[in-house]
């Protein structure tokens, strides 16, 4: 856990739930300046029941917020500033990751389903064998998305399928199922005591089932799922007040911003503008590009997503998304699966100390491969290995291939755009690294250019809380003083050409991986042990 504050503010305030993949945050903000007066952090344990399977535990969740938010109370009471000056509360989430829970206990139903899970490939081929053609992008027209374990839909569909205790709950009209802003702003407004069942467009357009150009749960798409439409949370725009906090030291205070984590971002970053665009680097890599209030549908891979909604009666603006499911997660793997490093931070070193790969390629489709492939059964592979090679040079083939793999969807964000962007707008938790940074620039050939104060995921949350009619603490079209770091590239772009074309290979041969033949995605292993006696050796199997 980490906690930072700064004195002085007598302003109003407005906090943020930042509630990601790997940590809950929360952050209070200063609605005239938008700097950081108080933050509190704690880590969120992450579960694998077995290969592919990835879940958290919603209880820990829900706490993990209530501690952070009472810290950063305690930690503003030391410094003399007021609690009463948080006007509003916004909310930003880790997506797609899916929840069903009871209606009459308040108690989850299973573990929240993270959105890089692959338990759902079987249901995921069954679905898409329903379609004309078995394509995976029938659905694509209403909901910007292909038919893929990366969305809530699915993830759903199997939890009814496999759960009993779901599958009892939706036929006895007790369940609640919603994405990790719906479960908090629920609990948080009264849970069984009147709590608001509700989402935002953001988060909504992520889960296959919500119309992106009626901007309503599908009823269509609903029937194709074979979901209840009565299960789902209400529908409402990123900015206005849901309902006010029912316990706990803010107690009345008004949550008043929903926002998915990617979108929170880009309203962090002040990418209001049609052609403005940014990209996040934390478990996993997302860039985003603002395409103005009407959705532009991808040839080349990407994803079409509700962005925002600020207010009620305002439009809602559209993104391309280039979606890469394995970006820091690289380096948690590293760390905490292969032991080659011993803290996030250590990496940067280690691949300092060689400056380069030496030949050696990582592509870390630990979950398969998203945009611009959407290739489920790819997996990871490390090619390129010589006697030569040590850990240091891995260490920098990780780094690259977050790099290479942001180099892919901005590729396909150009030829969908027409534009080519002139440099790239940054954030999230890798930003630190000034070697990925520099890696990044030099794989681009653009500029890089990181906001210094990073927090723009919060910072998006607060702005849209702050700015709800009922609020009007903040001016979200007032542009913020923003100091940024600026990383130019370095290298000839023959030397980028020549390694995006190996990484480009590497990629080739991860591709198709698991096969029917394999088990559907499941990997048959057989263990060996030697037994050992004084006269004679069994092996065993």
């Amino acid at each position: 856990m980490a906690l930072t504050c700064h004195t002085n503010f007598s302003v109003p305030l407005v906090g943020a739930i930042d509630q990601g993949t790997s940590s809950t945050r929360f952050l209070v903000f200063n609605a005239q300046t938008s700097e950081v007066v108080c933050q509190y952090q704690v880590e969120i344990r992450q579960s694998f029941p077995k290969e592919g399977w990835v879940e958290e535990d919603p209880q820990e969740i829900l706490q993990s917020v209530c501690e952070c938010v009472e810290k950063v109370c305690e930690m503003l009471t030391h410094m003399n500033i007021s609690t009463d000056l948080i006007k509003a509360i916004g909310v930003t989430n880790q997506r797609e990751t899916t929840l069903v829970w009871d209606k009459e206990t308040g108690l989850p139903l299973y573990n929240a389903i993270v959105w890089m899970d692959l338990r759902t490939q079987s249901t995921v081929d069954r679905l898409i064998s329903k379609t004309p053609g078995g394509n995976k992008n029938h659905l694509k027209s209403q909901t910007g998305l292909p038919i893929s374990t990366y969305f809530s839909a699915v993830k759903l569909r199997w939890l009814m399928d496999h759960i009993e205790e779901v599958a009892h709950a939706v036929d006895t009209h007790t369940a609640m199922f919603g994405t990790v802003d719906s479960w908090l702003v629920w609990c948080l407004t009264g849970g069984v005591d009147g709590g608001i069942h509700c989402t935002d467009v953001s988060n909504a357009s992520r889960t296959l089932l919500f119309n992106i150009n009626t901007l309503q749960w599908d009823l269509e798409l609903c029937s194709f799922f074979e979901i209840p439409v009565e299960i789902l949370p209400e529908v409402k725009s990123s900015s206005e007040i849901y309902g006010y906090l029912a316990s706990g030291s803010l107690t009345g205070t008004p949550i008043s911003g929903c926002l998915g984590d990617q979108s929170a971002a880009l309203v962090g970053q002040m990418c209001l503008k049609d052609g403005q665009a940014k990209n996040t680097y934390g478990t996993g890599c997302f860039l985003l590009r603002n395409t103005g209030t009407k959705p532009v549908m991808s040839d080349h891979g990407l994803l079409t997503t509700v962005a925002y909604k600020l207010g009620p009666d305002r439009p809602a603006c559209y993104a391309l998304e280039g979606s890469v499911a394995i970006a820091g997660a690289v380096v948690r793997w590293l760390k905490d699966n292969m032991g080659i490093i011993q803290s996030s931070a250590e990496i940067e070193k280690l691949a300092a100390s060689v400056g380069t790969s030496y030949g050696c390629y990582f592509v870390p489709a630990f979950s398969g491969l998203y945009a611009p492939y959407w290739e489920p059964n790819a997996r990871g592979i490390i090619c390129g290995l010589t006697q030569f090679t040590t850990r240091n040079h891995l260490a920098f083939a990780a780094l690259e291939a977050v790099c290479f793999q942001t180099k892919e969807i901005l590729d396909a964000m150009n030829q969908d755009s027409g534009v080519p962007l002139t440099q790239l707008q940054v954030d999230g938790g890798m930003t630190c690294n000034q070697l990925l940074m520099q890696l990044q620039a030099d794989i681009l050939c653009i500029p890089v250019v990181k906001p210094t104060m990073s927090e723009t995921t919060a910072l998006g949350a607060a702005m849209a809380a702050g700015s709800a009619d009922g609020v009007s603490v903040w001016n979200i079209n007032t542009e913020h003083s923003v100091t940024t770091e600026r990383y130019q590239p370095q290298i000839n772009p023959n030397e980028t050409e020549f390694r995006y074309a190996r990484w480009k290979k590497a990629v080739q041969k991860a591709m198709n991986w698991e096969t029917a033949e394999s088990g559907n995605g499941m990997v048959f292993t057989q263990k060996y042990i030697f037994l050992h006696t004084r006269t004679h050796t069994t092996f065993c199997h």
